[in-house]
């Protein structure tokens, strides 16, 4: 079982890398889109972001030997871009022009209760497990530590549309990432990432200029500040950032890759400190032990129930660890959205079933 072994540890290498990045990438990216925004018009920023990111990442895959994709991998792309960068990042960066980036990380950790509550009620989903919900709970409180409850109470500070806002913003980010764990897309990752940066920014840009975005964008006042976050945005927030998140997606659990909603406050909460010169009390660093424990939970209490079906990922072959033979790969169901990668599983063959 040698292969079998340096396969099982390239994957756990591969699933820490990625991990590391969303949680550390994308909790700066709050500080970015807040300097972003503030002389730049949200839905022209975010558009530009991910057009500009999605056409890097295209090229290099298509130069790659990435074959050319067919319209059905297209609209899967427009699909999910709408749902994660219209919906979910678009509405992120509107209302960071109102709600403060602390409390934006607060309402954002809804995302992992919507997955859970979307996988709950699909068809052949099935009921979270113990260890998860007080994982989710336990989280949450430490968020709620982290940020302050008497923000919560006296209202100060909140903007309640920019507030419902994020809401339905982590509402669309969780429907777009369980579609794409069934959507039928290209077989290389990189490809599939492009598409979906330039679908969802080509959508975000003709949502700006239907908001009046072009007749609020002034060249000369534009900020050196805030050109300097779009660049940030785009080289770490979106072609490292994403491309991880969407590999996490294709090889993981989407309750595990939303993990990310839990440690990003933390990160933001540290740079604040190192590079804003922000206090951190002894309620920061106890909701930080309280956040770490929580994901640690939710990542290792996740597992299917008994006789659940245990299937392929998308984005490689079903192999029978008996016979090495491959099936064709259809697309899997809501089981495998549960499951664990075929690389660690022991099941001697496994097939997807279901497809979009």
């Amino acid at each position: 079982m040698p292969d079998r072994d340096f396969y099982a540890s390239d994957y756990r290498w591969r699933l820490v890398a990625a991990l590391a990045a969303v949680y550390v990438i994308w909790g700066s990216t709050y500080l970015a889109i807040r300097f972003a925004v503030q002389t730049l018009p949200p839905f022209l920023m975010a558009g530009a972001r991910f057009v500009l990111s999605g056409a890097v990442l295209y090229a290099w895959a298509r130069m790659r030997g990435a074959g050319k994709p067919d319209w059905l991998h297209w609209r899967s792309a427009l699909i999910i871009g709408t749902l994660l960068l219209l919906g979910g990042n678009g509405g992120v960066v509107w209302a960071e022009q109102f709600v403060p980036s602390g409390l934006t990380a607060l309402l954002v950790t809804s995302e992992p209760f919507w997955v859970v509550l979307l996988v709950w009620l699909m068809p052949g989903g099935h009921r979270p497990t113990g260890g998860v919900v007080f994982g989710m709970l336990l989280g949450l409180v430490g968020i709620i530590l982290l940020v302050g409850p008497g923000n919560l109470l006296d209202g100060s500070g909140v903007h309640l549309g920019g507030a419902f806002v994020l809401f339905l913003a982590s509402l669309s980010w969780a429907a777009g990432s369980l579609y794409s764990s069934k959507a039928r897309l290209p077989d290389s990752a990189v490809l599939s990432t492009g598409m979906q940066m330039l679908a969802g920014g080509i959508v975000l840009t003709i949502f700006g200029t239907l908001m009046g975005d072009w007749s609020r964008l002034a060249w000369q006042s534009v900020s050196a500040r805030s050109l300097f976050s779009l660049v940030y945005l785009i080289v770490f927030g979106s072609i490292i950032g994403f491309s991880s998140y969407y590999w996490l997606l294709r090889n993981t659990t989407p309750t595990r890759a939303s993990t990310y909603a839990f440690v990003n406050p933390v990160v933001a909460v540290f740079l604040g400190w190192a590079l804003a010169g922000e206090a951190i009390t002894p309620r920061t660093l106890a909701a930080t032990v309280i956040i770490v424990v929580a994901v640690m939970l939710v990542i290792l209490r996740h597992a299917p129930p008994p006789g659940a079906l245990q299937l392929e990922p998308l984005d490689a072959p079903a192999v029978s660890h008996a016979e090495g033979k491959s099936n064709a790969n259809s697309g899997p169901s809501a089981a495998e959205w549960q499951g664990t990668p075929a690389t660690l599983r022991d099941s001697e063959e496994s097939s997807a079933s279901g497809s979009l």
